[in-house]
């Protein structure tokens, strides 16, 4: 049995920043005190040539969930996602107070640069769940 317990995920961009500050704010984590020596991460990255600024991450504060590291690419994304996050906005809730909870947090998304893609309203095996995207189109689930 492995003794691995701990792992983060990571997110190819375009924009590590731009990305973590959105998942931040999804997901109530927060950026690492910035290096040495900056008073912010932006002072940082202002002190380095644009193609140095090749990764940021996010940490759950209570450090029980797994960081995010966002990791700058040079190619855009080109094809579905092959494992994506569901943020799990709805637990515990069913019907139409589900649906209404979900909606709410897809539109507070929607505000911060996320992507509505659809809505799948619940039927006699499942609960509804909405499908989103975020700024940089990685697909993710509110259920």
């Amino acid at each position: 049995m492995s003794s691995i317990r701990h792992f983060q995920v990571t997110f190819d961009c375009a924009e590590p920043a731009r990305l973590a500050g959105f998942w931040c704010e999804v997901l109530g984590y927060v950026v690492p005190p910035s290096p040495e020596g900056f008073t912010t991460w932006e002072e940082y990255h202002r002190s380095l040539p644009p193609e140095e600024e090749i990764y940021f991450s996010a940490s759950d504060p209570s450090g029980a969930a797994p960081r995010l590291l966002f990791q700058r690419v040079p190619e855009g994304k080109v094809a579905k996602n092959r494992v994506h996050l569901d943020v799990r906005a709805g637990t515990g809730l069913v019907g139409e107070e589900r649906l209404a909870t979900l909606e709410a947090e897809c539109a507070r998304l929607v505000a911060l640069g996320g992507v509505h893609v659809r809505t799948m309203p619940a039927d006699d095996e499942d609960e509804s769940c909405i499908t989103m995207q975020d700024p940089e189109g990685n697909e993710f689930c509110l259920d």
